[in-house]
């Protein structure tokens, strides 16, 4: 009886351990697997930001050089986003904000929205989506130079009315058998430049670049690249 209980015991005990080590493997592995996505994450939205503006155009460390944005949470892209800043020695290159399209085919779409001091956009970029393979999915540069079509774009060049796929009357392509997704990244940038001129005096205070610095004609042509043309 006793010996019976002893094996019991022993089986209980090397059952006990068995759980605890297969626990702590999983878990370890969960935790590095979960470490190498951000670290991939993290490469992949590098690439997209010096797509956007190349290391060769500015002298400063852009991936650690960031500032806060007011009242984000209209861009949907998390709690308290910063917008990366490009700076060539004292000259303010660009400037980068993260922005979601909560309204993609098949849930968000995550952008990089890149543009001068004055408005003028320098890129768009796609980061995360899960779109439909072969037809959403041509929002990336790796599948289709559609979204090329915004590099200097701004609302003084481009009227409120554009900022729409062609089949809705706007000035941008949208895919065969896909109007919603590149519908939803077009809406995503134009609202993007429509922030960035409500809270202009306030991004450009954070830049070091008050709107009041300058003369009179470079403060009008900041003006002009944040304004859409009356109509």
């Amino acid at each position: 009886m006793a010996t019976m209980v002893q094996s019991i015991s022993r089986s209980a005990i090397g059952l006990g351990l068995f759980a605890v080590i297969t626990g702590g493997t999983i878990a370890l592995t969960q935790a590095v697997t979960k470490e190498r996505i951000a670290e991939q994450a993290a490469r992949a939205e590098a690439a997209a930001l010096f797509e956007i503006i190349p290391e060769s155009t500015h002298s400063n460390d852009m991936l650690n050089d960031t500032i806060s944005l007011p009242d984000a949470a209209v861009l949907h892209s998390g709690e308290a986003p910063n917008a990366w800043v490009a700076r060539q020695q004292s000259d303010l290159v660009g400037f980068i904000i993260p922005v979601t399209a909560t309204d993609g085919y098949s849930g968000d779409i995550n952008l990089l929205v890149g543009m001068t001091p004055s408005g003028e956009l320098l890129g768009v970029r796609v980061t995360g989506h899960h779109e439909t393979p072969g037809l959403g999915d041509r929002i990336e540069t790796r599948k289709s130079d559609w979204v090329y079509q915004f590099n200097g774009r701004s609302l003084a060049n481009t009227p409120g009315k554009q900022w729409n796929v062609k089949k809705n009357g706007g000035e941008f392509d949208q895919f065969t058998g896909a109007t919603i997704t590149p519908r939803a990244v077009v809406k995503a940038v134009h609202k993007t430049l429509v922030y960035v001129r409500k809270h202009q005096a306030e991004i450009r205070q954070s830049l070091g670049l008050p709107v009041e610095r300058g003369n009179r004609k470079q403060r009008n042509a900041v003006a002009s690249h944040f304004s859409e043309p009356e109509h």
